[in-house]
């Protein structure tokens, strides 16, 4: 379970470190181009949003890789989860359910880390 857990963990920070990323440095109306429920937030939320990807991407890894307050990666894997299931919710609310796929994806990855860093002891 242990590598499998760090294979996912740098996984997943990647994903949310890029997708952080790009929400707070691309500016709205591209982001709208390709995300349709970026019509349905504020700016200011969706770099919010941004930011939360962010540094739930760097919690999931950093904590593990130098050895102090590893409690942050599962913390983080957590908050990350709520968000997944808040952009499901948004995407069902907006009857894209289709696009809630890569946000149902993510949590179930989601879980089945935290699940190993509890199992492993690194939390």
């Amino acid at each position: 379970m242990g590598l499998i857990t760090w294979l996912l963990q740098i996984l997943l920070a990647v994903a949310f470190i890029g997708a952080g990323f790009m929400k707070l440095t691309t500016a709205r109306q591209r982001l709208m181009e390709r995300m349709e429920w970026v019509r349905t937030m504020s700016a200011t939320t969706v770099k919010v949003i941004g930011g939360l990807e962010l540094l739930g991407g760097i919690g999931l890894l950093l904590p593990s890789l130098i050895g102090i307050a590893p409690w942050l990666a599962p913390t983080a894997a957590i908050c990350l989860a709520v968000v997944m299931a808040l952009a499901i919710g948004t995407h069902l609310r907006l009857h894209e359910p289709s696009q809630a796929l890569p946000a149902i994806v993510l949590l179930a990855l989601l879980l089945i880390t935290i699940i190993g860093l509890f199992h492993t002891g690194r939390a």
